[in-house]
């Protein structure tokens, strides 16, 4: 039986339909290839037991380790790869194109399936995607388009309607799973690493058409704890801007949809806001302490607004902003989704006749 073949970089994601991360769970949780499956040969545990007896004895490492990746391995031909035809071909890696990812490929080629190995694995894809991330945000591609505006007037719900009629988005927010703001986590799951957002950063840009732009929302160089990537920072310093306006009223009506999880934990809101008491002082905060025990959203909201966020806003075009001069302002009529809709039909059409 000849060797498993031994793939370079670069590679197009596209001729590799099956990626198979064969790392430990963590491992892929950290950061993983776009697109890949993780079939673990070797569990987190597994491998701190295998790591532990090897200080001891080596030889008995790689029996124990030999065991349970053969044993692994088993599980998921009878699993996850139970069906798969005659001419699966998958790419396989593990953290250096060593031992775990050879064993899996071994096995497979075997069966028959043409098993490949990325070489060095995903320590030289990492090293890699780096490299190219100056070249995807740096080199001439896809215009980019920045929706600014302050807090609550509908950047997010706006670039959602974009997409929904067919235009191309970069939701930044979205990949690092946070608005963005001290109310922006998420109520549900924790933001990625930073490697698995500059991951899926790339990802996103090779999807788009070169030929239409991306409209993307204004933001910090930092989106919670995750930091934009440098040449996509000074990307977007670059682009044109569009400016979004929405009257006070319909800021906190929006606001109060987009942060309706913080009514049903109080406590967490209280927690939340609290790290503004240096910058807010403690009689705002004690203020805005009274307003969510009295359970006034319309008040607390505006006043968050108003006397937080609004005064930490820069506006586009000024000297404290990156962004540059908007060349258009859009004035929704209200927060409401057919306003949203017709707003970004409107911006849509203003692009493609331009």
């Amino acid at each position: 039986m000849d060797l498993p073949e031994r793939v370079d970089l670069p590679i197009s994601l596209a001729d590799f339909p099956d990626i198979i991360d064969v790392r430990s769970p963590s491992e892929y949780e950290e950061d993983h290839i776009p697109g890949a499956i993780n079939l673990p040969v070797l569990t987190d545990e597994e491998r701190h037991e295998v790591g532990l007896l090897h200080t001891q004895s080596p030889y008995e490492a790689r029996r124990l380790g030999a065991t349970l990746i053969t044993a692994n391995v088993h599980r998921h031909l009878s699993t996850t790869l139970a069906d798969h035809p005659r001419d699966f071909a998958p790419l396989i890696y593990c953290w250096r194109g060593n031992l775990r990812s050879n064993s899996m490929a071994v096995i497979f080629r075997a069966i028959g399936w043409r098993a490949r190995i990325l070489n060095q694995g995903y320590k030289s894809w990492r090293k890699w995607l780096m490299d190219d991330l100056e070249n995807t945000f740096g080199l001439p591609g896809p215009e980019l388009i920045v929706l600014g505006g302050l807090t609550g007037c509908g950047k997010t719900l706006l670039l959602h309607e974009l997409k929904k009629q067919g235009a191309q988005i970069l939701d930044l927010e979205g990949i690092a799973n946070h608005r963005g703001s001290i109310l922006g986590t998420s109520p549900d799951s924790a933001q990625p690493n930073q490697k698995r957002f500059e991951s899926e950063l790339w990802h996103e840009f090779q999807k788009y058409d070169h030929g239409r732009p991306v409209f993307t929302e204004a933001e910090s160089n930092r989106i919670g704890r995750l930091q934009c990537p440098p040449a996509l920072w000074k990307r977007l310093g670059k682009a044109r801007v569009i400016l979004l306006d929405l009257a006070i009223e319909e800021r906190v009506k929006l606001l109060a949809r987009e942060y309706a999880h913080f009514v049903q934990d109080q406590s967490l809101l209280k927690s939340t806001i609290s790290g503004l008491v240096r910058l807010r002082g403690k009689e705002r905060i004690e203020q805005w302490n009274r307003l969510i025990d009295q359970e006034n959203w319309s008040e607390f909201l505006q006043s968050i607004l108003l006397d937080h966020y609004d005064l930490v806003y820069r506006r586009p075009g000024s000297e404290e902003s990156v962004y540059q001069t908007p060349e258009k302002t859009l004035n929704p009529s209200s927060s409401d989704q057919v306003d949203f809709e017709q707003t970004a039909t409107d911006l849509i059409a203003h692009y493609q006749s331009a």
